[in-house]
């Protein structure tokens, strides 16, 4: 943090405003200005990101990056607590500026509607004092870790995944996020949100804990989750706490690290030797299957998912069975892959593009795309 946080001062409206604060022997008049003088980037403004972008809006950081490429979607209303159904089909990072601003006039909110990459990582986060993660895939949070390592930035992670959460603190110097999950996942093995589903109030409770652990590192006070995970299951409303060392092997933060420069898909296992994917429309689709032809239309998604809706005709092989099911395939017959979106299905095409398949198809847009231009009357999630 910058030594502005010595002379800036608070106004009136800003005492008023944060007295609660300035009563805390703590905190007080010097944290508030602390605060005021930080810049925090909070990547994803989805389940994570709404909770923690709004305490950390009403505690007074000064500025707040928000940076999200995505737009709100009426499954979001859920969890997403900083939008309305009003706000669906909008982006997320500027409709939630704009109710950060309302909330709290006195600070800057800085709205950037961009998918965090390589290309842009270093300049969308250098200058903050910290980072808090509430990215729900596994390449941008590699990214995420691998950027706050090369910058120097405190990374203030989170993850969620159906009734658990996941709450950790990463310093320079490590250990980082790769000393958590030095590889990345299998295919298929961890499922999205929008894949297995969330408890609504479990990013809420995440959330917050990642906003605390963030006024904890610009404020420097108490003890952060430094080299500490904590593990929350909110069935049973249970906290564990796992030691967290770095790992002296890690090639982002260890003694012999090989992290140089930042590249993106860092936390996915691609299959090598595949650079084309073929896509079919919804109305290809529905041409193919009014007219019968001979193909394969496979559903990717989980069991619970198709119980919800599917397209005519469609087998169920869930994502993480594709390899026990590839022995009852015929590598030459003409397969078409969907999922709920496209991205589970371009995942197994690939997959099984590199073992030999030969004529592979995936559903562009998914079910949510068929819904929209072929049957509108399909429940959409």
């Amino acid at each position: 943090m910058t030594d502005s946080s010595s002379t800036m001062d608070l106004s009136s409206t800003e005492r008023e405003r944060y007295v609660r604060h300035l009563l805390l022997p703590e905190l007080g008049l010097a944290g508030q200005k602390r605060l005021k003088a930080a810049t925090v980037a909070v990547v994803g403004a989805g389940g994570l990101g709404c909770p923690a972008l709004q305490y950390l809006a009403a505690a007074g950081v000064g500025t707040i990056r928000v940076i999200d490429d995505d737009a709100v979607d009426r499954s979001n209303l859920q969890r997403q607590i900083l939008y309305r159904d009003s706000d669906v089909g909008q982006a997320k990072a500027e409709v939630a500026a704009a109710v950060l601003r309302a909330q709290n006039p006195l600070i800057l909110i800085e709205a950037h509607r961009v998918r965090l990459v390589a290309a842009n990582a270093a300049a969308l986060l250098r200058g903050a004092d910290a980072i808090v993660n509430g990215a729900d895939n596994f390449p941008t949070r590699y990214l995420v870790s691998d950027a706050s390592v090369l910058l120097g930035i405190p990374h203030v992670h989170g993850a969620i995944h159906r009734f658990e959460g996941e709450v950790s603190v990463f310093l320079p110097g490590g250990p980082c996020y790769r000393c958590l999950h030095p590889n990345p996942p299998a295919l298929g093995t961890v499922p999205s949100c929008s894949e297995a589903g969330v408890l609504g109030v479990l990013p809420g409770l995440v959330g917050t804990i990642q906003a605390t652990e963030t006024l904890k590192l610009l404020l420097g006070i108490g003890l952060p989750l430094v080299g500490r995970l904590l593990l929350l299951d909110a069935l049973t409303l249970r906290f564990r706490e796992l030691r967290l060392p770095r790992n002296p092997a890690c090639g982002a933060c260890g003694n012999t690290p090989t992290l140089q420069e930042l590249a993106d898909n860092t936390g996915v296992q691609c299959p090598t030797g595949v650079t084309t994917m073929r896509e079919m429309t919804p109305t290809e689709l529905k041409v193919k299957l009014d007219r019968g032809d001979e193909f394969l239309l496979i559903d990717v998604r989980e069991p619970n998912e198709f119980e919800l809706c599917r397209i005519p005709g469609a087998r169920l092989i869930p994502l993480n069975t594709i390899p026990q099911h590839m022995g009852d395939l015929d590598p030459d017959a003409e397969i078409v892959l969907q999922c709920r979106s496209g991205r589970r299905s371009a995942d197994a095409l690939l997959f099984l593009q590199a073992n030999g398949f030969t004529n592979l198809w995936n559903l562009k847009g998914g079910i949510l795309a068929w819904a929209d231009d072929i049957d509108p009357t399909m429940a959409k999630y």
